[in-house]
């Protein structure tokens, strides 16, 4: 199923933290892909904010990516998270090949995508310009509601999704293999066990096909051994799971 390409992938995204950018770098180490972080690399070696912001600025394709991740594939620049695994899933044997499933992976993905904007609006709940102190009473409205409502609802959709392809004697989201769906709700649940682990202790006895899902993708030996690297950036208060032990009251 894994269809290795000649490409060079070049990742664009920020330096620091995991944010958006890590659904695509998990997709890229699974695969085993060749492909190179440009902003971590040393300015000296044509890397950096720099070299990010200035591709930002002035794409060569005509069609400016609004903000980043975006994946530069040979004179190809692709942007928006789920659209680059829409683009990579084929060339990186991580989605079916059936135009079908192909399109179910690609609605998972938006649906993890809607709850990973929900997460991140509960420390920035009035605007990305301000200050966490700035909005901190708002804060906690709104994590008290992605906790007892938000969380439910979506991690109870992704558990019927696992439980329904179950049925077919899969472990998996989307048919038989490994997608980067599966891989996204791996990314999602070390997120939210970081960001709020009380109340992720209080919904994982109702997610047992998503926890064993987690499980077995840290396994998998690409994401293994990035998990083990320093490729993989830690979760800080800058990326979109953060801990404020005040928000997981």
């Amino acid at each position: 199923m894994r269809q290795r390409r000649s490409v060079r992938y070049e990742l664009y995204y920020w330096p620091a933290i995991q944010g958006r950018g890590e659904f695509v770098r998990l997709a890229l180490e699974d695969a085993g892909a060749d492909y190179v972080d440009v902003a971590r690399l040393p300015e000296a070696s044509g890397g950096g904010e720099a070299a990010l912001l200035r591709l930002l600025d002035a794409p060569p394709s005509g069609h400016p990516p609004f903000a980043p991740p975006f994946l530069k594939a040979g004179r190809r620049l692709i942007a928006q998270t789920a659209n680059i695994l829409l683009f990579l899933g084929p060339r990186l044997g991580l989605v079916p090949r059936d135009e079908t499933a192909r399109l179910w992976t690609h609605q998972l993905q938006l649906t993890i995508a809607d709850l990973v904007d929900e997460v991140h609006d509960t420390h920035h709940p009035i605007s990305p310009r301000l200050y966490y102190e700035d909005q901190r009473e708002e804060a906690k409205r709104r994590s008290t509601h992605l906790r007892r409502h938000r969380l439910p609802k979506y991690l109870g959709y992704f558990e019927r999704v696992l439980k329904d392809n179950a049925r077919g004697r899969h472990r998996c989201l989307v048919g038989s293999a490994t997608t980067y769906a599966d891989l996204s709700l791996f990314q999602v649940i070390e997120g939210l066990r970081y960001a709020f682990p009380r109340a992720m202790r209080r919904l994982e006895d109702a997610l047992p096909l998503s926890v064993d899902l987690h499980d077995r993708i840290a396994a998998r030996p690409g994401i293994a051994a990035y998990l083990a690297s320093t490729r993989r950036i830690p979760f800080n208060d800058s990326g979109i799971f953060r801990r404020y032990p005040e928000l997981d009251a």
